[in-house]
């Protein structure tokens, strides 16, 4: 999208798009027919669109109101190259589109001077394009603060005063006014006056944008009480949910329904509700606007990540326990590429692969020997070369050290496409969620998908794909939504407490950590979430006991990369950083996962 921006700001790019799309036959002869005007401009609106700029028809209309004011403007009896043709920079195509226009009163309409009858006549036809409506010029002229004033023109001669009574009717003021701006030079006068223009424009902007705030208030009045009416709704659900659990309480539970509250601990008898109730799905999404399901019970969650870790035996082979790619690593940016490999190997996974361009891949190499460093991001041929080891990895890690170069993103666009055709799982950190930012659709519905935004990057996400901001105070139901509407796909948004959702369930890593926050701890988290992800799904879900494999993955990585932060700080202090932290995973590890 090459403009996403709700303000009335246009580019001169957007102006020659829009100018260009109400130029063509069709719209002009939609104006000249029997359509209403809101649809007119509707499908000027979606033009835009599909030529990348996001703008509403009101915004469209507004925008060729303005441009027809300034062409008139510069029109009426005013210079060719004067400073107020200059002024409007659109002069040309504007011209073009409106003489091609049938005016009434056929072309000898325009072979003479400027008469009053043909500046009203035009107006009245240039606001009937704009409204459906009559004529508002005629009925209410353009109220101009200056007098009229004596133009010199230089002809070959010498100088020729023009009188004042040359100017056309809707600029005429009392004659009293006359004297006071006879001698205020020609630039000066037309420079207050655009500055007056501009100033109108400007309020007329203000006003609009008060009047968003307003319905953007409204609606979150109104979401606020829907909130409302489901918490009343959640209240209900939870009191049928205590009902159904005293009766559940008569009658003893089946050994494997015994097993399965254990596992989840006693807060989930929201599922013997969802068992005994009908229709479930609806119910299911009602409780879950309410108060998010999750395991609280922190020690229960362990036990769930510590279920997915595979053993150590000698019956393996080299690679069995996972074969991670790290696409990112660019010339400034050649450390974080490197931190999500080496935390990958850490973790326990046998091969870290590292897919960069050609200035990254020596400096990454010289960082360790135990890296697989492929230097391909930047050739002509990147996708197709990274395709050819896809069927060798377990999962892909897009995004740390990424960069924003334009080839650069074109081409990991292309491998997620590729990651995506084959079910490999991806988890999208750092510059790769500036890519689904820009492109969501990229992203949306793939459930193999984990995306680990920080503050900034969720604010960014999530601006972009529900168009509001986010709302500070109701973390769970944040990440709620935007889990939804990018199709029920994992999001862990990094913070003070780790939020985990996959848009049905949510989950909490509030495990101590530590003050310190220096570059690359996200991308130890990504590169340990990447074998974890590839274990979860080896266990399958009896070894999560029904809870979403990729939640059981998040929160193993984020209570990882936590206690590693914590334990470095104990030892460093204020001096401590992520190599730092790096060297603390096997001992962290083993006391969350082996103990």
């Amino acid at each position: 999208m090459i403009a996403n921006t709700r303000g009335f700001l246009w580019s001169d790019l957007e102006t020659r798009a829009l100018l260009g799309i109400w130029g063509e036959a069709d719209v002009q002869s939609a104006l000249d027919g029997n359509f209403r005007n809101s649809h007119v401009y509707r499908d000027v609106a979606c033009r835009l669109a599909q030529v990348g700029f996001d703008r509403t028809p009101e915004q469209c209309r507004i925008r060729i109101k303005g441009l027809k004011r300034q062409y008139y403007q510069a029109k009426e009896g005013l210079p060719k190259g004067g400073p107020t043709r200059k002024a409007c920079k659109f002069f040309d195509e504007m011209d073009r589109i409106l003489g091609a226009r049938a005016v009434p009163g056929g072309p000898a309409a325009h072979r003479g001077g400027p008469t009053t009858g043909d500046a009203v006549g035009r107006d009245q036809i240039a606001e009937k394009d704009l409204t459906g409506e009559g004529s508002s010029f005629a009925e209410h002229p353009i109220k101009v603060e200056c007098a009229p004033f004596a133009i010199p023109l230089p002809p070959g001669n010498g100088f020729k005063h023009i009188g004042a009574q040359t100017s056309t009717n809707h600029l005429s003021q009392p004659k009293r006014f006359k004297k006071r701006h006879t001698g205020i030079p020609l630039d000066k006068m037309i420079g207050k006056l655009l500055q007056q223009s501009v100033a109108a424009e400007e309020k007329f902007f203000r006003y609009e944008e008060q009047r968003l705030k307003m319905e953007d208030k409204h609606r979150e009045t109104e979401r606020a009480r829907e909130l409302q009416m489901l918490q009343m709704l959640g209240q209900v659900l939870a009191g049928i949910s205590s009902a159904v659990s005293q009766r559940a309480q008569a009658r003893p539970p089946s050994p494997p329904q015994r097993t399965h509250h254990r596992a989840y601990g006693d807060d989930l008898s929201f599922n013997a509700m969802r068992a005994a109730l009908s229709p479930p799905l609806v119910l299911e999404r009602a409780f879950s606007l309410h108060k998010a399901h999750s395991v609280k019970d922190m020690e229960n969650a362990l036990q769930l990540v510590k279920n997915i870790i595979p053993p150590l035996t000698t019956k393996k082979h080299k690679g069995q326990d996972g074969r991670i790619g790290i696409v990112g690593g660019c010339q400034e940016y050649t450390g974080a590429p490197y931190f999500a490999a080496i935390s990958a190997l850490k973790v326990g996974a046998d091969l870290s692969h590292v897919f960069c361009t050609k200035d990254a891949a020596s400096v990454i190499k010289s960082y360790s020997p135990e890296l697989i460093v492929h230097p391909v991001l930047d050739s002509p041929h990147a996708v197709h070369d990274v395709e050819t080891w896809l069927p060798r990895l377990h999962t892909l890690v897009v995004g740390p050290g990424l960069g924003r170069d334009d080839l650069l993103l074109q081409n990991v666009k292309g491998i997620v496409e590729k990651s995506k055709a084959k079910g490999i799982p991806i988890v999208i950190d750092a510059d790769g969620l500036w890519l689904v930012a820009q492109q969501p659709s990229l992203i949306q519905g793939y459930r193999k998908a984990i995306l680990t935004p920080n503050h900034m990057e969720f604010s960014r996400l999530y601006e972009a794909v529900l168009r509001d901001p986010v709302d500070s105070t109701d973390h769970h139901g944040a990440i709620l939504r935007l889990s939804q509407a990018l199709g029920n796909l994992t999001v862990v948004q990094k913070g003070e407490r780790d939020v985990i959702s996959d848009g049905e369930q949510v989950l909490v890593c509030s495990l101590e950590g530590s003050s310190r926050r220096c570059g690359g701890q996200g991308d130890l988290l990504s590169g340990s979430l990447g074998v974890l992800v590839h274990w979860a799904q080896l266990a399958g879900p009896e070894k999560t006991h029904g809870l979403n494999p990729f939640l059981v993955a998040a929160f193993g990585a984020c209570s990882l990369t936590r206690q590693c932060n914590n334990q470095a700080f104990h030892k460093y202090g204020r001096s401590t950083t992520t190599t730092d932290m790096i060297a603390e995973v096997g001992t962290a590890f083993k006391k969350l996962f082996e103990s």
